[in-house]
């Protein structure tokens, strides 16, 4: 009952409702930046923790000096400037440290340091209107009702403790009620512990508090004013943070389409679609052939303009319910619904006319070609990431055959897939258990017409030296029998597996090549993914010191093919390898892109002429042409050649004509096992007919 009667007999009204006010708008803001500042690390955190602690201060101190001007008693008063200015800075130190000890949630484990910081924020402000009584000069008697400050105390305490739990469970208006409740009830229980007995007859007219009210409540507005527009900025900015954000988690940078979280996102929503109305549709997959080409060429901002152009046009032939998004690189995905009459081959069509005319890059006009796989559902699968794989199954088959353009998913492409990732971890099993083995093929030198004093028939061969072997990797599956190099030496490139396969055929020829009882060079094949991600010159430094091997004997063969991509990279990993004395050998020559170029550039000292070459060479004028040309460029450059697949006399004959000296094929012998080698080769070898 004293509270009460404290309240509407020693009150202005009025001005109670204005600290009302001031107390619950600073309070919301105070809260507001302190969830600001529980979503923030480091400096951020600090920064927001000081903003709501000062709005939270002043609000508290604000609350209690209106509320002062509104108490109305017949005694003069007065408030001493430094006591006021410390009641302040009480408030907004301990609401700021009450803040900071104060856990991000609500949880079992932290539950002491809620209890401490709301024991912190009711002593904080029960400490700023203590304090601030203590300024308060009055012209008589202040007599003070210790059980009505133990209750404001205690009051406060509980209010700030059920404030802080409720804010921390995210009951934002149960949390704002209890801190408004926690300065409130501090205040006006413990003015009602007040007792104020003047000396003398009043002196000065209350009202004349009024402009001082007025002026405590626009500075508490303009703190809490302040604090909200900090507020309001920040969620501005967070919201266009937000908004470039998605931006870019769902639109493509470079062409303005849909990106591959939104295709997922699209599809899987489609996909609920179909099945709850019963309807199908067909997802395109789109991968242009050899852009690598155009950026090789035309550089990246060719290759980025060809794409910009081909996004647009593609983009401009969707029709109602068609989707379009680019995956990544020069993969694009499409969705074509299926109802209404439409057919995939419409669709299609239309992307495949849009591709039709060349796309202008600076001076030159160049055409994009690409290819398409399709999978419909429901058919060619029940999730998004079948459809998708099924499609994509699908356009790897076009790729393969260029002529094709467009290939639907079929079963079977399953079925090869599947054999394929089951032969990669087969692949991976056979290296750890030793199942792959070496097998070497005789390289020979012809000897010069007229050896050992014999004239020689047009029908003879001569007398043949053995120069060196080619080690062949060889792999006989214990179920499936022998696996063909040319079967799962691609699988284990394209898996990454070349690298620790290719390290131990180069260690094991190394080995096997340093027990020879002749110092014959021994020939291995370098992949160009060796090249390219594994460290080479370190592996074939390594090989060799362990196995002793003269660095003379080791001849490394690579393709045209492997050198066309990051061309530096390649020359300065040869070049390298050469520093240790190790030969390189250029392989199947003639069939890459451009061999006169790598022969300029690259360090090769053999040039190994492919097989096709011999197949067709003493019955094709054309061969024989080629089979001259490239003898008088090796004989120019003083780099020698080697014929590969020699299978026949006549071959041999022919190539010995020429002057052509070196060969090999299965005429001088098969590959066969490192135990079987020297059995057919230690006496020499020479072919008399």
């Amino acid at each position: 009952m004293r509270i009460l009667s404290c309240l509407t007999t020693e009150h202005d009204l009025w001005l109670l409702a204005l600290a009302v006010l001031v107390c619950g708008g600073g309070s919301w803001v105070a809260l507001e930046l302190y969830r600001r500042a529980r979503q923030r690390d480091g400096r951020q955190r600090a920064g927001w923790l000081f903003l709501s602690s000062v709005a939270a201060g002043c609000s508290v101190w604000c609350t209690h000096f209106v509320a002062m001007l509104a108490y109305r008693t017949d005694v003069v008063a007065s408030y001493d400037p430094v006591l006021t200015l410390v009641s302040l800075f009480v408030v907004i130190t301990g609401i700021a440290l009450a803040f900071h000890l104060a856990p991000a949630t609500r949880q079992p484990g932290r539950r002491m340091a809620w209890l401490m910081a709301g024991l912190l924020l009711g002593l904080s402000v029960s400490g700023m209107h203590y304090v601030g009584m203590l300024a308060y000069r009055a012209q008589g008697l202040m007599l003070w009702d210790a059980t009505y400050v133990a209750a404001s105390v205690a009051l406060a305490v509980v209010c700030a403790l059920g404030a802080l739990g409720f804010e921390l469970r995210g009951r934002r208006v149960l949390g704002l009620g209890l801190f408004t409740l926690c300065i409130l009830t501090l205040h006006f229980t413990g003015m009602a512990a007040l007792t104020l007995v003047p000396f003398g007859a009043p002196a000065v007219d209350p009202s004349s508090f009024d402009g001082l009210a007025v002026a405590v409540t626009c500075a508490a507005l303009l703190v809490a004013a302040t604090g909200g527009v900090a507020h309001m900025i920040d969620t501005d900015v967070n919201d266009q943070t937000v908004d470039a954000l998605r931006q870019m988690a769902l639109v493509d940078g470079l062409t303005g389409l849909p990106n591959r979280n939104s295709f997922t996102s699209y599809l899987e929503l489609k996909l609920a679609r179909a099945r709850s109305e019963g309807r199908s549709f067909a997802v395109v997959i789109i991968d242009f052939d050899k852009f690598k080409a155009v950026n090789d060429v035309h550089g990246h901002e060719g290759g980025d303009a060809l794409l910009r152009a081909v996004a647009a046009r593609m983009s401009a032939e969707l029709r109602d319910g068609e989707f379009l998004a680019r995956m990544g690189g020069d993969e694009f995905a499409a969705i074509c619904p299926l109802s209404g009459g439409r057919k995939p081959e419409d669709f299609l069509r239309r992307l495949e006319r849009a591709l039709q005319a060349p796309v202008r890059i600076k001076e030159f006009d160049v055409l994009a070609h690409a290819s398409f796989g399709v999978s419909l559902y429901p058919q060619d699968g029940a999730t998004a990431a079948q459809i998708v794989g099924n499609a994509d199954l699908a356009m790897y088959r076009a790729k393969a055959d260029p002529a094709r353009g467009v290939s639907y998913y079929e079963a079977a492409m399953d079925e090869v897939a599947r054999g394929r990732r089951e032969l990669v971890l087969e692949i991976r099993n056979a290296l750890e258990q030793g199942a792959f083995e070496l097998h070497y093929q005789l390289q020979a030198r012809l000897a010069p017409e007229g050896a050992e004093g014999q004239p020689r028939l047009d029908h003879e061969v001569g007398p043949t030296e053995v120069i060196g072997y080619e080690a062949l990797l060889r792999w006989h599956h214990p179920v499936r029998g022998f696996i063909s190099p040319g079967d799962f030496i691609p699988l284990a490139e394209e898996s990454g597996l070349i690298l620790p396969v290719g390290e131990w055929v180069l260690r094991t020829a190394c080995r096997d090549a340093a027990q020879w009882p002749a110092p014959h060079r021994v020939a291995v094949n370098i992949s160009a993914v060796q090249i390219m991600y594994g460290d080479l010159p370190r592996l074939v430094a390594s090989a060799l010191k362990d196995s002793g091997l003269d660095p003379a004997r080791l001849e490394l063969e690579v393709t045209e093919t492997s050198l066309m991509e990051e061309r530096a990279h390649c020359l300065a990993v040869l070049n390298e390898i050469r520093k240790l004395g190790v030969m390189i050998a250029i392989d199947d020559f003639g069939t890459g892109y451009s061999s006169l170029d790598v022969l300029r550039v690259f360090p090769f000292q053999r040039i190994k002429l492919d097989r096709s070459f011999m197949r067709d060479v003493t019955g094709s004028a054309e061969a024989l042409a080629i089979l001259r040309a490239v003898l008088a460029l090796g004989h120019s450059l003083k780099i020698q050649v080697l014929a590969e697949g020699v299978e026949t006399v006549e071959q041999l004959a022919l190539l010995e004509a020429e002057g052509c000296h070196e060969v090999q094929g299965y005429l001088l012998g098969r590959p066969v096992p490192l135990a079987q080698t020297f059995n057919l080769s230690s006496a020499g070898l020479s072919l008399a007919l």
